[in-house]
């Protein structure tokens, strides 16, 4: 008998097909994604009239996102085990019901608690569409199309944030905040809609081994396995220190920075914000297809986006002037672009360390890196501006605190994460030629 497929049988797990179908599948799944990343950024454009509207202070101003992204880590362990166990479709279908209710209860929310209370729900289910999205594509792509999946992924992530950018800022000044608000929910009913007659959790013939139920016993192992993996643990440290500086930015604190430090018009500023996201579209591109013809060139990448970000950072908050200049503004943005693509290279280190039944988990534990970081940073930020009178050279000066400790940490775990990978590489070549007669 030879080794290949009995007519009828299933294709190998571990071998999905990709192609237009596939294309399609993740492209509904992706959707969903889309739509929560306009969510979870509305306020980076609303931020001002926020403080207006609840009349509050930078540090209660900063507590709306540092709750959103409270919630947000807090959830990736629990839904990469839910995605792990139930699936993408169920898992983005709870998801778009729990960010939808947040957008519209944000856009009604009568008080500051209200809102603040929109925002943790809206966090809540933001937190089950990336890690969902990432497993669609190992599950309809063949794994050498990982990375570019991963980052295609991230590259519509932020075409999300420019429609917040661009779109809802001005519906904003134009139609006011309740219906700009309001309407933008209307967005989410779309999706899911789409998610229910469209989205499917695998291809057929490539149906994962049931999971069956273990209690906490098993919730216990397949967290301490994922984090045994030092890829696992080198994907954390690498999104944690590569995402924070560019998410800060665009999710809250940019738009001040811009207006009040540097004493730019909002719609310079808006225009600004824009650039970061266009940029972080080209460079998804391009880290994209770079780590897909030389797995080696992650952590380079990682490392020279973590170095390039601190040196203009540090040369924005150093000039010597009252305000930076506008070259140096536009070239911070560019290299900013660059830090959404460089936190993707975190998966590409998760993904192989992990068996197929442990990716949504090991997914989640990575997710958690970077919105620590953001919302660490976010809390220190405006905790800053209000003990200094404003002084954003200080406040955003935390930025390099927490790089110095992520990549303290990368360099410790790089050399056990890359014995680890050859070793198994190593072993599934030594599996592959002893293939059943």
């Amino acid at each position: 008998m030879s080794s290949g497929t009995l007519p009828g049988a299933p294709p190998p797990e571990g071998a999905p097909p990709g192609g237009r179908r596939a294309l399609a599948v993740w492209g509904t799944g992706v959707s969903v994604y889309f739509v929560a990343v306009i969510f979870r950024t509305s306020l980076g454009v609303a931020g001002l009239d926020a403080a207006d509207r609840f009349d509050v202070n930078a540090s209660a101003l900063s507590t709306f996102s540092i709750l959103q992204l409270l919630v947000y880590a807090g959830m990736q362990i629990p839904v990469g085990l839910l995605v792990d166990r139930l699936g993408t479709k169920k898992v983005l279908g709870i998801g778009v019901v729990l960010f939808t209710a947040g957008q519209l209860g944000f856009a009604f929310s009568p008080s500051y608690g209200m809102a603040l209370a929109s925002r943790a729900l809206l966090g809540c289910g933001d937190a089950m569409t990336f890690i969902s999205v990432l497993r669609l594509g190992t599950r309809w792509f063949p794994a050498r199309r990982g990375p570019l999946i991963a980052q295609m992924a991230g590259l519509v992530g932020m075409a999300g944030n420019l429609v917040s950018t661009l779109v809802l800022a001005r519906l904003l000044h134009g139609i006011g905040w309740t219906a700009a608000f309001a309407g933008s929910a209307v967005a989410g009913l779309v999706v899911f809609v789409l998610l229910l007659f469209f989205l499917k959790d695998h291809p057929e013939g490539y149906e994962p081994e049931p999971v069956p139920h273990q209690g906490a016993a098993y919730v216990r192992r397949q967290i301490a396995a994922s984090w045994r993996e030092p890829g696992t643990r080198l994907g954390l440290w690498v999104h944690f220190t590569t995402q924070f500086p560019a998410m800060v930015f665009l999710l809250l604190w940019g738009m001040p920075f811009l207006v009040e430090a540097q004493g730019l018009s909002r719609a310079v500023a808006g225009e600004l914000l824009t650039l970061v996201v266009l940029s972080n579209m080209v460079f998804g591109l391009v880290y994209g297809q770079v780590i897909a013809r030389q797995h080696g060139a992650r952590l380079p990448l990682a490392l020279g986006t973590v170095g390039a970000t601190a040196v203009l950072w540090a040369a924005t908050l150093a000039y010597p002037a009252d305000t930076a200049p506008m070259w140096l503004l536009v070239v911070l943005c560019v290299v900013l672009g660059a830090c959404g693509p460089a936190s993707m290279i975190g998966f590409d280190f998760a993904r192989p360390a992990n068996p197929a039944e442990r990716q949504g988990t090991a997914s989640g534990i990575t997710n958690m890196g970077g919105f620590v970081a953001s919302m660490t940073t976010l809390f220190a930020v405006g905790v800053l501006l209000d003990a200094t009178g404003g002084d954003y050279a200080v406040a955003f000066s935390f930025v390099f605190v927490l790089q110095v400790l992520g990549v303290t940490q990368i360099l410790r775990l790089r050399r056990r994460a890359a014995r680890a990978e050859r070793e198994r590489l190593v072993a599934s070549r030594v599996s592959s030629v002893h293939v059943p007669v």
